[in-house]
């Protein structure tokens, strides 16, 4: 991965691009964004870029440390995981980066450390990389990937560089998924407005069959709301944590998509305006007995059902409760 197949992003690439040039490199950097922004291919462009032996802003892609990175085999560039889904293990972090890196470089001019989903780091475990990030050997270069910035501790946040992902404007998702994956206009605008500026969201509703059924699954959902007894309320939400239980986030945008098509439908009337165009006699129904307010409370009702999610609470009930709630009105 090289800058120039990234797509968007220009700012926190002219930020690296000019902390190279200027031999300006920060020891610690946070790359901020939601699932799929792009967070991971700027971190391994920069670590590219950094560890080529022609020293360039971008790299030759001719040298031996361009084709180790590009075949994931790089010594000093180290990715940082966790085992268990809730998290790292102190342990993890001691293991992976502290003890480890005050040993040198195998080849390059840096080490570097990608720690994927930072905010998966508790307190022990970030005050335990804290006197890595406060006194880092000259070489070090480590970068947190988070999705919550929220999350990591105040004293880690002021040690390092925090760069934020911005939407990629729709006209280059478009173009992205119409160049590379071979999609219809049609498909490619509503894995567009889908994906919100996210790139990655956008390319895995144009080319995974799962994500397929998750649209489907949502269309469904909605379209049947009122009609749907306690039975198949139940039934509903034990198909959706079976199936859909590691991508609900997803489920709940689309979800939020449903009601964003109801009330362009009655603030303009017009079918093109809207992304779920194949359910537009649904969706104009909906609109003539869905009030404003009735659409906020459930756009308010389906982000209480994402808190709760990510505070852990148990999944069944969070489900239930939203879909009653939205059964409601």
């Amino acid at each position: 991965m090289d800058f120039h197949q990234i797509v968007g992003h220009e700012d926190v690439i002219k930020h690296f691009k000019s902390s190279i040039e200027t031999d300006h490199v920060n020891h610690a950097y946070i790359l901020c964004g939601e699932k799929g922004s792009g967070k991971h291919s700027l971190a391994v462009a920069f670590a590219k870029t950094l560890q080529c032996e022609k020293g360039g802003v971008d790299p030759c892609d001719e040298c031996q440390s361009c084709h180790q990175v590009d075949s994931g085999n790089h010594p000093d560039i180290i990715f940082v995981h966790h085992e268990k889904e809730t998290g790292y293990a102190v342990e993890e972090i001691r293991d992976q980066v502290i003890s480890s890196v005050q040993t040198k470089p195998y080849k390059s001019k840096y080490k570097i450390y990608i720690i994927e989903d930072a905010e998966k780091m508790n307190s022990s475990c970030q005050n335990a990389l804290l006197k890595t990030i406060e006194e880092p050997p000259q070489y070090a270069v480590l970068i947190l990937l988070t999705t919550m910035v929220d999350k990591l501790l105040p004293t880690i946040l002021s040690r390092c560089i925090t760069l934020s992902m911005k939407p990629v404007r729709d006209k280059d998702v478009i173009q992205y998924l119409k160049d590379h994956y071979e999609v219809s206009d049609e498909k490619a605008e509503f894995c567009c407005e889908y994906a919100q500026g996210n790139l990655g969201k956008a390319i895995l509703l144009a080319t995974n069959e799962e994500y397929k059924e998750l649209v489907e699954s949502v269309i469904s959902l909605e379209s049947d709301i009122f009609d749907m007894d306690m039975d198949t309320v139940a039934f509903t939400i034990k198909n959706c944590s079976e199936k859909y239980k590691m991508k609900i986030d997803e489920y709940l945008d689309l979800m939020m998509m449903w009601y964003r098509d109801i009330e362009m439908l009655k603030v303009t009337g017009k079918p093109d305006k809207i992304i779920f165009k194949e359910q537009f006699s649904v969706i104009r129904k909906q609109s003539n007995y869905l009030s404003f307010n009735m659409i906020e409370d459930n756009r308010k009702a389906i982000e209480k059902a994402k808190v709760r999610l990510s505070a852990n609470a148990k999944f069944d009930d969070v489900m239930r409760l939203l879909i009653l709630t939205l059964k409601e009105h």
